[in-house]
Protein backbone atom coordinates (compact mmCIF):
# COMPACT_ATOMS: atom_id res chain seq x y z
CA UNK A 1 0.00 0.00 0.00
CA UNK A 2 1.54 3.60 -0.78
CA UNK A 3 2.53 5.46 2.21
CA UNK A 4 -0.46 8.11 1.99
CA UNK A 5 -0.81 11.66 3.07
CA UNK A 6 -2.47 11.55 6.64
CA UNK A 7 -5.79 14.50 7.07
CA UNK A 8 -7.08 15.10 10.47
CA UNK A 9 -11.12 16.02 9.82
CA UNK A 10 -11.24 18.24 12.73
CA UNK A 11 -14.79 18.37 15.24
CA UNK A 12 -14.87 22.27 15.88
CA UNK A 13 -17.14 22.31 18.99
CA UNK A 14 -17.56 20.26 21.88
CA UNK A 15 -21.20 21.10 23.42
CA UNK A 16 -23.61 18.70 24.48
CA UNK A 17 -25.94 17.88 21.48
CA UNK A 18 -24.26 19.25 18.79
CA UNK A 19 -24.36 18.72 15.32
CA UNK A 20 -21.24 18.10 14.40
CA UNK A 21 -21.49 14.35 14.57
CA UNK A 22 -23.73 13.60 11.73
CA UNK A 23 -21.60 16.08 9.14
CA UNK A 24 -18.38 14.12 10.28
CA UNK A 25 -19.58 10.57 10.03
CA UNK A 26 -21.20 11.28 6.81
CA UNK A 27 -17.65 12.85 5.27
CA UNK A 28 -15.70 10.09 6.52
CA UNK A 29 -17.89 8.07 4.71
CA UNK A 30 -17.34 9.78 1.82
CA UNK A 31 -13.74 9.92 2.05
CA UNK A 32 -13.06 6.26 3.03
CA UNK A 33 -15.26 5.85 -0.63
CA UNK A 34 -12.91 8.56 -2.35
CA UNK A 35 -9.64 6.99 -1.38
CA UNK A 36 -5.81 9.16 -1.96
CA UNK A 37 -5.74 9.89 1.82
CA UNK A 38 -5.85 8.58 5.22
CA UNK A 39 -8.53 10.34 7.25
CA UNK A 40 -8.38 10.53 11.38
CA UNK A 41 -11.53 12.17 12.43
CA UNK A 42 -10.18 14.63 15.53
CA UNK A 43 -12.82 15.39 18.40
CA UNK A 44 -11.46 18.64 20.18
CA UNK A 45 -13.52 17.12 23.07
CA UNK A 46 -10.21 14.67 23.68
CA UNK A 47 -8.14 17.54 24.11
CA UNK A 48 -9.32 19.28 26.71
CA UNK A 49 -6.78 22.32 27.01
CA UNK A 50 -7.15 25.46 29.58
CA UNK A 51 -7.75 28.81 27.80
CA UNK A 52 -4.39 29.57 26.28
CA UNK A 53 -2.40 31.79 28.53
CA UNK A 54 1.08 30.50 27.49
CA UNK A 55 4.02 32.74 29.15
CA UNK A 56 5.57 33.30 25.14
CA UNK A 57 4.19 32.96 21.71
CA UNK A 58 3.89 29.26 20.54
CA UNK A 59 5.79 30.94 17.22
CA UNK A 60 8.68 31.70 19.94
CA UNK A 61 8.67 28.80 22.46
CA UNK A 62 7.08 25.00 22.92
CA UNK A 63 3.75 25.33 25.21
CA UNK A 64 4.37 24.26 28.71
CA UNK A 65 0.49 22.89 28.87
CA UNK A 66 0.72 18.68 28.92
CA UNK A 67 -2.17 18.38 26.83
CA UNK A 68 -1.14 20.84 24.53
CA UNK A 69 2.02 19.34 23.74
CA UNK A 70 0.65 16.31 22.71
CA UNK A 71 -1.98 17.93 20.91
CA UNK A 72 0.99 19.95 18.70
CA UNK A 73 2.27 16.24 18.31
CA UNK A 74 -0.60 14.84 16.70
CA UNK A 75 -0.99 18.50 14.23
CA UNK A 76 2.70 17.49 13.00
CA UNK A 77 1.79 14.20 12.19
CA UNK A 78 -0.93 15.16 9.91
CA UNK A 79 -0.24 16.49 6.26
CA UNK A 80 -3.85 18.39 6.14
CA UNK A 81 -7.03 19.21 7.73
CA UNK A 82 -11.06 19.50 7.23
CA UNK A 83 -12.33 21.22 9.71
CA UNK A 84 -15.92 20.88 10.88
CA UNK A 85 -17.03 23.64 12.36
CA UNK A 86 -20.98 25.37 13.52
CA UNK A 87 -21.24 29.11 13.46
CA UNK A 88 -21.51 30.87 16.57
CA UNK A 89 -22.37 34.87 16.41
CA UNK A 90 -21.03 35.04 13.02
CA UNK A 91 -17.71 33.45 13.71
CA UNK A 92 -16.34 29.62 14.95
CA UNK A 93 -16.49 28.16 18.20
CA UNK A 94 -13.77 29.29 20.75
CA UNK A 95 -12.95 25.82 21.32
CA UNK A 96 -11.14 25.64 17.50
CA UNK A 97 -9.47 29.27 18.66
CA UNK A 98 -8.28 27.93 21.75
CA UNK A 99 -6.55 24.80 20.12
CA UNK A 100 -5.61 26.89 16.93
CA UNK A 101 -3.73 29.23 19.04
CA UNK A 102 -1.83 26.48 20.91
CA UNK A 103 -0.30 25.45 17.67
CA UNK A 104 2.13 26.99 15.18
CA UNK A 105 4.98 25.75 12.99
CA UNK A 106 3.18 22.63 12.60
CA UNK A 107 0.27 23.83 10.84
CA UNK A 108 2.90 25.93 8.20
CA UNK A 109 2.35 24.88 5.00
CA UNK A 110 -0.74 22.24 4.92
CA UNK A 111 -3.85 22.41 3.92
CA UNK A 112 -7.22 23.29 5.56
CA UNK A 113 -10.78 22.87 3.92
CA UNK A 114 -14.35 23.28 5.60
CA UNK A 115 -17.58 21.99 6.34
CA UNK A 116 -19.71 24.59 8.36
CA UNK A 117 -23.90 24.57 9.12
CA UNK A 118 -25.79 27.45 10.96
CA UNK A 119 -26.46 31.03 9.69
CA UNK A 120 -25.91 30.76 5.66
CA UNK A 121 -24.15 28.06 5.87
CA UNK A 122 -21.76 28.51 8.41
CA UNK A 123 -20.07 31.10 5.59
CA UNK A 124 -18.92 33.43 8.04
CA UNK A 125 -17.63 31.13 10.43
CA UNK A 126 -15.53 29.84 7.23
CA UNK A 127 -14.69 32.85 6.49
CA UNK A 128 -13.23 34.00 9.76
CA UNK A 129 -11.73 30.88 10.00
CA UNK A 130 -9.63 31.04 6.68
CA UNK A 131 -8.13 34.43 7.90
CA UNK A 132 -6.93 32.61 11.09
CA UNK A 133 -5.09 29.35 8.90
CA UNK A 134 -3.27 32.34 6.44
CA UNK A 135 -1.99 33.78 9.80
CA UNK A 136 -0.73 29.97 10.54
CA UNK A 137 0.44 29.86 7.10
CA UNK A 138 -1.71 27.21 6.20
CA UNK A 139 -3.10 26.91 2.37
CA UNK A 140 -7.32 27.47 2.97
CA UNK A 141 -9.20 26.12 0.37
CA UNK A 142 -11.85 27.75 -1.73
CA UNK A 143 -14.39 25.19 -2.21
CA UNK A 144 -16.18 24.20 0.85
CA UNK A 145 -19.35 22.11 1.85
CA UNK A 146 -21.72 24.95 3.25
CA UNK A 147 -24.67 22.82 5.30
CA UNK A 148 -27.94 26.18 5.00
CA UNK A 149 -30.83 26.14 7.31
CA UNK A 150 -33.41 24.48 5.46
CA UNK A 151 -31.06 21.30 5.11
CA UNK A 152 -29.46 21.55 8.91
CA UNK A 153 -33.82 21.94 10.26
CA UNK A 154 -34.48 19.10 7.65
CA UNK A 155 -31.90 16.61 9.05
CA UNK A 156 -31.76 18.21 12.69
CA UNK A 157 -35.90 18.31 12.95
CA UNK A 158 -37.61 16.39 10.15
CA UNK A 159 -36.09 13.52 9.87
CA UNK A 160 -33.61 13.79 6.58
CA UNK A 161 -30.61 12.70 6.02
CA UNK A 162 -27.51 13.59 3.58
CA UNK A 163 -28.94 11.32 1.23
CA UNK A 164 -31.80 14.02 0.47
CA UNK A 165 -29.41 16.59 -0.30
CA UNK A 166 -26.97 14.65 -3.44
CA UNK A 167 -26.21 18.34 -3.94
CA UNK A 168 -23.98 18.20 -0.80
CA UNK A 169 -22.19 15.12 -1.76
CA UNK A 170 -21.25 16.46 -5.33
CA UNK A 171 -19.88 19.44 -3.41
CA UNK A 172 -18.11 17.66 -0.59
CA UNK A 173 -16.28 15.33 -3.85
CA UNK A 174 -14.96 17.98 -5.52
CA UNK A 175 -13.82 19.45 -1.76
CA UNK A 176 -12.33 16.40 -1.56
CA UNK A 177 -10.55 16.30 -4.79
CA UNK A 178 -8.98 19.20 -4.06
CA UNK A 179 -8.15 18.89 -0.54
CA UNK A 180 -6.32 15.38 -1.51
CA UNK A 181 -4.44 17.04 -4.30
CA UNK A 182 -3.03 20.29 -2.31
CA UNK A 183 -2.03 17.49 0.91
CA UNK A 184 0.19 15.91 -1.61
CA UNK A 185 1.89 18.97 -3.32
CA UNK A 186 2.30 20.68 -0.09
CA UNK A 187 3.74 17.28 1.50
CA UNK A 188 5.99 15.96 -1.44
CA UNK A 189 7.37 20.29 -0.97
CA UNK A 190 7.99 19.81 2.54
CA UNK A 191 9.31 16.51 2.48
CA UNK A 192 11.85 17.78 0.00
CA UNK A 193 12.87 20.88 1.78
CA UNK A 194 13.73 18.34 4.58
CA UNK A 195 15.58 16.44 2.04
CA UNK A 196 17.20 19.77 1.12
CA UNK A 197 16.46 18.28 -2.32
CA UNK A 198 14.27 19.80 -5.03
CA UNK A 199 10.80 19.02 -5.35
CA UNK A 200 9.76 16.23 -7.69
CA UNK A 201 7.80 17.02 -10.81
CA UNK A 202 5.21 14.77 -11.56
CA UNK A 203 4.86 15.61 -15.12
CA UNK A 204 9.26 14.96 -15.46
CA UNK A 205 9.83 11.43 -17.52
Amino acid sequence: MPNLPKIGVVLATTRPGRFADRPAKWIMDLAAAHGGAEFELIDLRDWPMPFFNEPVPVSRAPVTDLVAQKWTQKVASLDGFLFVTAEYNHSFPAVLKNALDYVYKEFNRKPAAYIAYGGVGGARAVEQLRLVCVELQMAPLRDAVHISRTEFVGMLMEGKDFADYPHLAQTAGIMLSDLIWWTKALKRARDADLKGAPVPDDDAE
